[in-house]
C-alpha cells in the first residue's frame, strides 16, 4: 500500500491536512475533494511543490483533472477517476450545467444586499496574471447575496455563471468590497483581532499578535450537477476554520 502524503501547509495556508479525511464524496466515477487553501490543484509549470492531483495519483494510480480552483482558494474541487467521467464532467463545467457556489468574506458590506454582476474581465496589458473589467473582457457573470453583515466584515455568497480567472476577487473589487487578505486585488494585510476590538491586549505568553486570517477569504462551497447516469449530487463543503472562527468573532464583537 502506497504512503498517504499530508499537506503541511505554509504561512499563508491552512493548517495540515490527511487527504483521506478530505474526501467529501467519491463513488467509481469521480471523487469530490475539499482542499484547503495553499495547495495547488494540479502541477504548475515548475513541479517545484506538491499538487493535490499529485496527491491524487498516489493514491488511485491515475486521475483526471475536470476543473481547478485557485491555490489560495479552499473548498470542493472535482476529479474523475476514468476517461468517460472525465468527458462528461468535464464538457459539464463547459456547457455551464455545474452549479457553482462560493462563500467569501469581504471588507464592508455591499449597499446592495443581493444582486448581479455583469461586468466583462479581461487580462491587464501590461501585469501578467492581472486580471481586470474592461468592456472589451470576456462576459463575466456573478450572483451575489450577502449572508452574514458586520461593521468591518461581511459573508457573502457567489454563484458563478461564467469561469473566469479570478472573477469573484475581481467583481468583488470592483464593487468596492474586495476580499479580505486578497494581495492582488485587495490590502492583502492579515485579520487581527486588535485591529476588530477596541480595548485588545497580547497575552503574556505570545511576543507577537497572531492573525486570525491570513489567506484569501475564498471557499469553493457548493456544486450541483447530474452525472451521465442521471443522478443528481449536491455536494457542500463547510467553511474551514480559519474562516468560522474570524465570522464568530465578529458577531461576538457585534
Amino acid at each position: 500500500m502506497l504512503p498517504e502524503f499530508e499537506f503541511s501547509g505554509n504561512k499563508r495556508s491552512a493548517p495540515p491536512f490527511k487527504l483521506s479525511e478530505a474526501i467529501v464524496f467519491e463513488n467509481e466515477n469521480f471523487v469530490a475533494i475539499n482542499k484547503p487553501a495553499g495547495l495547488l490543484s494540479i502541477p504548475d509549470r515548475t513541479q517545484s511543490e506538491v499538487s493535490l492531483k499529485d496527491m491524487l495519483i498516489t493514491k488511485y494510480g491515475s486521475i483526471f483533472t475536470v476543473h481547478r480552483i485557485d491555490k489560495d482558494t479552499s473548498g470542493l474541487i472535482v476529479f474523475a477517476k476514468n476517461e468517460a467521467a472525465h468527458k462528461f464532467l468535464s464538457l459539464a463545467f463547459e456547457e455551464r450545467r455545474v452549479e457553482k457556489y462560493y462563500q467569501g468574506i469581504v471588507h464592508g458590506s455591499p449597499a446592495v444586499k443581493s444582486g448581479t454582476i455583469d461586468a466583462p474581465i479581461s487580462e491587464h496589458t501590461i501585469h501578467k496574471g492581472l486580471m481586470v473589467v474592461h468592456r472589451n473582457g470576456k462576459p463575466s457573470v456573478t450572483d451575489y447575496e450577502v449572508i452574514e453583515e458586520h461593521e468591518s466584515f461581511s459573508l457573502l455568497q457567489f454563484q458563478l455563471h461564467t469561469g473566469r480567472t479570478h472573477q469573484i476577487r475581481v467583481h468583488c473589487k470592483n464593487m468596492g468590497h474586495p476580499l479580505a487578505c486578497d494581495d492582488l486585488y485587495g490590502d492583502g494585510k492579515p485579520v487581527l483581532l486588535s485591529s476588530l476590538k477596541k480595548k485588545f491586549k497580547l497575552s503574556k505568553h505570545d511576543e507577537e499578535e497572531k492573525p486570525m486570517l491570513n489567506r484569501l477569504a475564498l471557499h469553493s462551497y457548493c456544486l450541483k450537477f447530474t452525472d451521465a447516469e442521471g443522478s443528481d449530487f449536491n455536494l457542500t463543503a463547510a467553511l474551514p476554520k480559519d474562516m468560522r472562527a474570524l465570522l464568530q468573532q465578529l458577531k461576538k464583537l457585534s
